[in-house]
């Protein structure tokens, strides 16, 4: 027996999609920037330092003496063996006050007349710790007035374009249904 059949086919629909990007440009140009410095105002005053040295021993040590410093140590030089003199003469008196005791001219003339031998030595000369210094301290004043800078800037508007996108829908297929019966 046949039995009657239904028979249903189907085609489904399709849609298509044409897209198309937006496309965006942005550019930012540089700013404008002028930009000066002035000098800053700077304002020095100074005083000097003064040096004074004091050279006259030094110099007295090399033998530079002055004239009234090398009269003054004559003079007194002069003096002390002027001294010596009169107690050397009361000593050799005095011996000969008392040749009974053993004391002869004959010692009396060795001890005038014997020296000790010299001994060499090195010497230096012109000592500077003898140096005699005065300082007078000098200043130094500094004024700095500083100057603001001067900035122009102009800023400048980002150019922007902008082509926004669009979708299309195209209908590629279309659907349908079909039915059928068998029998």
């Amino acid at each position: 027996m046949n039995i009657p059949q239904l028979q249903i086919q189907t085609t489904p629909a399709k849609i298509g999609l044409q897209v198309t990007k937006p496309v965006q440009e942005i550019e930012q140009p540089r700013a404008s920037l002028s930009i000066q410095q002035p000098a800053a105002i700077l304002d020095i005053s100074t005083t000097r330092p003064q040096l004074s040295l004091d050279t006259t021993e030094n110099r007295a040590d090399l033998d530079l003496k002055s004239a009234f410093r090398r009269i003054a140590e004559n003079a007194q030089y002069g003096h002390q063996k002027v001294q010596e003199g009169i107690g050397r003469r009361a000593q050799e008196g005095s011996q000969l006050m008392k040749i009974e005791n053993g004391a002869s001219i004959a010692d009396i003339i060795k001890q005038s007349t014997e020296r000790p031998m010299a001994q060499l030595q090195v010497k230096f000369v012109g000592d500077r710790t003898k140096i005699k210094t005065d300082v007078t301290a000098g200043s130094l004043d500094i004024q700095v007035k500083p100057q603001k800078p001067i900035i122009d800037a102009q800023i400048n508007k980002p150019i922007h374009n902008y082509t926004p996108g669009k979708v299309d829908v195209v209908m590629e297929q279309y659907g349908s249904i079909d039915i059928d019966w068998k029998v």
